[in-house]
């Protein structure tokens, strides 16, 4: 096969069109009012969504050291089955991706499976330990695009410096897992009535933004590409807000389940809901959610998070926190911003591709569906109920904090380089 034809699909959710797509090169050859019906293959899109391929700069896909929970390939699979052509793995595995031979390895065991293109993100510090800069210049050579010790904060002021520094000069991003650890020890909740009432340690909001905020000042004298992981609070927002209008180079995400979900879901102790940073209040997801409308904050990201049962059918401050998000993630921005009328797709596509690409300068991702752009793409119907089941996830894992959650907007299907890697019909 050398052509595709996707028929009858709406480009952002807007007018009818159809598209024929070079698989031989990977490019979309042509948009026409004709349906292209000569093509070597036929797809009658029902007048769905066509989307460019999501790009996740947040997850965690366990291998190497975890792969009873997730590997490359199932974390692909997870990718694909939620509308992504790329994602960005975080270097908190075991061993810890320090080292170039080691982010070569993910890439390499990402391109040869063929759904979904892994990018290894490298860490700052050697080990995670927050001791020792990692070889920045080294690994940026071996294609990493981001480093982080996501999962632990850069606490040490001078580390941080020094890698920012470093990070400048290789024009690469630092990606910040904003938690002043000196603050959460002990912390499984977020710090307010609902863990006052629980009875659990709480989690403040102080122990984000004063990191927030230091970094800021921090990349605002010593330059550098500067994102924050999780964004989670109003009052990093407002520290956002205000590193922006300085003219600082910061960018930032926040994860699905953040803008959706609350600490009241914590009630019940179910372990499914502990995550870092914690639920926290409704005043912060609309804090976010007003955030990534107006800008403040850039994109959304997963922090898709797989744990195995025995990790999280304990009691709730000995679940180890996270939660799946890649299979649930359009879903969920499409109920949050789309069904009330609040953004379009074009502003979904922004947020989930666009952007994203923009920010880790991906030539071939988030790109617009024109002639000549590379055919990563994602079509979405937005009128197929389903219903999230853990056990029914391309994930290795089954944590998903949407369970028996039904939602509205399902992917059909994911093109990568003009090569389905997804298909509903047939999963």
């Amino acid at each position: 096969m050398t052509t595709l034809a996707l028929n009858n699909v709406r480009p952002y959710g807007e007018d009818v069109t159809n598209i024929l797509i070079d698989v031989a090169d990977g490019v979309i050859d042509a948009v026409g009012e004709n349906p292209f019906d000569d093509a070597d293959e036929v797809v009658d899109c029902g007048s769905n969504v066509l989307l460019p391929g999501l790009v996740d700069m947040h997850v965690h896909l366990r291998e190497p050291g975890r792969e009873d929970t997730e590997t490359i390939a199932t974390g692909s699979d997870a990718a694909a089955k939620g509308g992504f052509t790329a994602v960005f793995t975080m270097a908190n595995t075991s061993p810890v991706i320090d080292q170039p031979f080691l982010a070569e390895a993910v890439w390499a065991k990402g391109q040869e499976y063929g759904k979904c293109d892994v990018y290894p993100v490298g860490s700052i510090s050697q080990g995670l330990k927050g001791e020792q800069l990692t070889e920045i210049g080294l690994m940026s050579r071996s294609g990493v695009r981001m480093f982080s010790d996501d999962g632990k904060c850069v606490n040490d002021p001078q580390l941080m410096r020094r890698a920012i520094e470093y990070a400048k000069a290789h024009d690469v991003v630092l990606a910040q897992h904003a938690e002043d650890h000196r603050m959460t020890e002990g912390s499984v909740a977020h710090e307010g009535e609902q863990a006052a009432r629980l009875g659990l340690r709480g989690w403040p909001r102080v122990a984000e933004e004063s990191i927030v905020a230091r970094d800021a000042i921090m990349t605002r004298d010593y330059g550098g590409r500067y994102h924050l992981c999780h964004a989670s609070t109003e009052g990093t927002v407002e520290l956002l807000r205000f590193a922006k209008n300085q003219g600082i180079d910061v960018t930032a995400e926040v994860t699905p389940h953040h803008l959706m979900l609350t600490d009241e879901k914590l009630a019940t102790y179910d372990g499914l809901f502990r995550v870092n940073p914690p639920l926290r209040e409704a005043r912060d997801a609309e804090a976010l959610k007003q955030a990534l409308l107006d800008g403040t904050v850039d994109v959304v990201a997963t922090d898709h998070a797989p744990h195995g049962s025995e990790d999280k059918c304990v009691e709730f401050e000995h679940a180890k926190p996270g939660m799946l998000g890649l299979e649930t993630s359009l879903a969920v921005v499409h109920r949050i911003f789309v069904e009330p009328g609040d953004a379009d797709w074009r502003f979904v596509a922004k947020v989930m591709s666009e952007r994203p690409a923009e920010i880790l300068r991906l030539e071939d991702q988030g790109r617009p569906i024109a002639v000549g752009e590379p055919a990563n793409l994602v079509l979405v119907d937005p009128q197929s109920p389903w219903t999230a089941y853990g056990e029914q996830m391309a994930s290795k894992a089954s944590n998903t904090p949407y369970e028996g959650i039904e939602f509205s907007a399902r992917v059909v299907g994911t093109w990568l380089r003009g090569t389905q890697t997804y298909d509903a019909k047939k999963a």
